[in-house]
């Protein structure tokens, strides 16, 4: 069978959404081959290979999209979105980010429904475990921090987070080694409280989630759990967690 076969019968609206699901495959083949080569490497060795094969696919990726889609790239990035205004471009990362969310919402959801909610929970909790330190990876390579990054690495870090651009969150500083960052707004919980709905019990990924992220931005900054559901907490704040680097003999 020809190329041009396998459009055959196809109008505008199906070669639309092959073209989307496209997209689809290959993002999930791509966690695949990481998920394999973490399998049989390990984790930190399976960042090392994703980097040097992510770094040149993208680079091969948007070029070719380009051509098709007629845009440039300066820097290995789409010049739309350079030319794009920045207040557009803002809300394009905060659209990126609800999307994210959403999706995490949804696979919760299709699990609980299938297997209910503490096979949703344990899922959900083991997700964390992987999403957490990739994410702490991927904004330490995008911001250039060090492997140890230390508190004010980390604070910077939080605020590169995907939940950064959704979320209303606060840093306060409690010394050169010690900050206590607190969850204000959650979309979540915010959502579930205006339908008079009580807290998710989420303490458990977050836990996980917090803990994993900042030991990947430095592997002596320790986490402690201030408050989160079903903790009882102030108005103020959904969860707060402290975050302290203990120094290493």
């Amino acid at each position: 069978m020809s190329y041009d076969e396998g459009f055959e019968g196809f109008g505008q609206k199906e070669l639309a959404a092959l073209a989307v699901d496209m997209f689809h495959r290959a993002v999930v083949h791509h966690v695949f081959w990481f998920k394999e080569v973490e399998h049989q490497m390990g984790f930190d060795r399976a960042l090392e290979v994703m980097e040097s094969a992510y770094e040149k696919s993208r680079g091969i990726q948007l070029k070719r999209l380009g051509k098709v889609l007629d845009f440039s790239l300066t820097d290995g990035i789409p010049d739309p979105l350079l030319n794009m205004p920045e207040e557009k471009l803002r809300e394009l990362i905060g659209a990126i980010g609800v999307n994210w969310l959403a999706g995490d919402g949804v696979w919760f959801q299709a699990v609980e429904l299938e297997q209910g909610m503490f096979e949703a929970k344990r899922c959900n909790d083991t997700c964390w475990a992987w999403f957490s330190p990739f994410e702490a990876w991927s904004i330490k390579r995008l911001l250039g921090l060090p492997r140890k990054a230390g508190i004010e690495g980390l604070k910077k870090a939080l605020g590169m987070r995907m939940y950064a651009f959704i979320n209303e969150q606060e840093i306060i500083d409690e010394g050169s080694d010690s900050i206590l960052f607190c969850m204000n707004n959650c979309r979540v919980q915010a959502a579930r409280k205006s339908k008079g709905m009580d807290d998710y019990p989420c303490k458990s990924a977050g836990v996980v989630e917090y803990t994993n992220f900042a030991r990947a931005i430095d592997p002596d900054i320790k986490t402690e759990c201030v408050g989160c559901p079903p903790d009882e907490h102030p108005d103020e704040w959904f969860c707060a967690w402290r975050f302290r680097l203990e120094a290493q003999d």
